[in-house]
């Protein structure tokens, strides 16, 4: 719905072949490091494969908190106190220079509670309870209420005042403005492929460009480099939004403690105030059906809010560190001048502009206690287990979807909108009709070989390894993948 009628932000053209910064990404951390930097006056360019905000940051539902539904009661579980409100503050630092930055420069934000609530009044209100009492010990001015104004059944929930809501795009468009000003560049249609290691790095993009620099900051979704080996401690989450004209949606920012998760907030609309349903996710890949999920917000939607009317339905992808709390700073084998921030897992706002903060800050010099101690955090054993459970989960997807190739015969042609994976010539083949037209592709994905599924609601080929997601004809929409599928004439 965000960028429903609004036209792409333009392109620069970029005459130059070495700069200061280069910043791989055009969302809210690849915007927010760039600025900062541009500030100081260093030479800066963003390389943006597709359009600004054309991946998480223009789908996400647009929430500003510090109460991140389970968040902190999941961390305090796997960290030490310290670590946990160094997160709190990075995420407040991060929601604060949002408001400042919103009410500077007129982008339109508006301030409501956020509510952790419970779905049910057994494990909905004792996980939701743990979250409460999680806020208050680091610090969060958090309290409990009972009851809430909402038509679907709950049992209380805790409340944080003082949060906000926005449309992610108003937010992007002001940062490009912002970063062009500072003389900054910003380009769009030009996929990163490569860093290398040799001195200043030199990126490669485009066909057959290349981009000497100083630094390099990859803000990716999830890195395209695999140096730092983060394909293997992060899980991909697709996750699902609708919004609804209605007449009176609840002025709350809220999120179920439990399964399945409910996201409701409200946004204005052309003809009055919206409501925004979201969640019912699930790890990239490994579902029969997509479109069953939408569904099952749709119906949820139609039994607790009668009157709403569909406007725009559309999801996004999120990356989920192995310990809960993201990778922001230097890429392992990068020679010190490669930065990398990932694994947001669905927080991306606030999180975003803290890790901008945090690369700033350590590529001029500066220091940030909050950085600094989410960067010396020790893995507890439970965490590294959580990595061993993240590539079981990955080896287990990939016998399952190579097995279903095996045992599916590709057949000639396919209902339009939809697509299927099968064998041809002994190679998993996916074939795929949309808009009328029949496309094939090799349905191994070029990241590292995982064999791809069909994507029922967006109509895309998802790799349920790590994540990298192509369209019907085999182009890359996002993930590690910076190769597009090889396709074959449907003949």
């Amino acid at each position: 719905m965000w960028n429903d009628g609004r036209p792409p932000v333009d392109s620069d053209t970029l005459d130059r072949d070495s700069c200061d910064d280069v910043v791989v990404g055009a969302g809210l951390t690849g915007l927010m490091s760039a600025l900062l930097l541009a500030r100081a006056g260093r030479d800066v360019v963003v390389l943006e494969a597709r359009e600004v905000g054309a991946v998480t940051t223009g789908s996400t539902t647009g929430k500003l908190s510090v109460l991140q539904g389970t968040t902190l009661s999941g961390l305090l579980a796997r960290h030490p106190e310290d670590v946990v409100r160094a997160y709190v503050e990075a995420n407040r630092e991060g929601l604060h220079w949002l408001l400042r930055y919103g009410e500077d420069r007129g982008v339109p934000m508006e301030r409501r509670p956020a509510v952790t609530y419970a779905p049910d009044s057994g494990r909905g209100r004792e996980r939701a309870r743990a979250e409460h009492d999680a806020a208050a010990q680091v610090g969060l001015g958090v309290r409990w209420q009972d009851e809430l104004p909402v038509p679907f059944p709950h049992a209380g929930g805790t409340v944080l005042a003082d949060q906000a809501q926005l449309d992610p795009f108003d937010l992007l468009e002001q940062l490009v403005a912002d970063v062009r000003a500072e003389g900054g560049v910003v380009v769009t249609g030009a996929r990163v492929h490569g860093v290398s290691k040799v001195g200043r790095p030199t990126v490669q993009y485009g066909d057959g460009r290349t981009l000497r620099c100083d630094t390099v900051v990859l803000a990716t979704g999830t890195p395209v480099l695999d140096r730092g080996l983060y394909f293997a401690k992060l899980t991909p989450e697709r996750s699902y939004a609708l919004a609804f004209e209605h007449p009176a949606p609840p002025e709350l920012m809220m999120l179920s403690a439990s399964g399945p998760t409910r996201s409701v907030r409200d946004a204005p609309g052309s003809a009055g105030r919206l409501l925004l349903i979201g969640g019912d996710g699930h790890v990239v890949g490994r579902t029969p059906s997509e479109a069953a999920h939408v569904e099952r917000l749709r119906a949820w939607t139609h039994e607790h809010f009668p009157e709403a009317v569909e406007t725009h339905h559309w999801s996004a992808q999120d990356y989920r560190s192995h310990d809960g709390v993201p990778y922001v700073g230097r890429l392992p084998r990068g020679h010190g001048n490669i930065y990398v921030a990932t694994g947001f897992a669905k927080w991306g706002l606030t999180n975003a502009v803290a890790a901008g903060l945090s690369i700033a800050a350590d590529v001029l010099g500066g220091r940030l206690p909050w950085a600094d101690r989410l960067h010396r955090r020790v893995t507890r054993p439970s965490s590294a287990l959580n990595v061993v459970r993240t590539n079981a989960g990955v080896t287990v997807a990939a016998v399952r979807s190579t097995l279903d190739a095996e045992l599916r015969p590709l057949p000639d042609e396919v209902p339009d909108g939809s697509g299927v994976v099968g064998r041809a010539d002994g190679v998993p083949t996916g074939r795929a009709s949309t808009d009328g037209q029949s496309c094939a592709v090799r349905a191994i994905c070029t990241h590292l070989g995982g064999t791809l599924t069909w994507n029922d609601a967006e109509h895309t080929w998802d790799c349920p390894l790590h994540g990298s997601r192509f369209d019907a004809r085999g182009d890359i929409l996002e993930g590690p993948a910076t190769r597009r599928l090889r396709t074959y004439d449907t003949r």
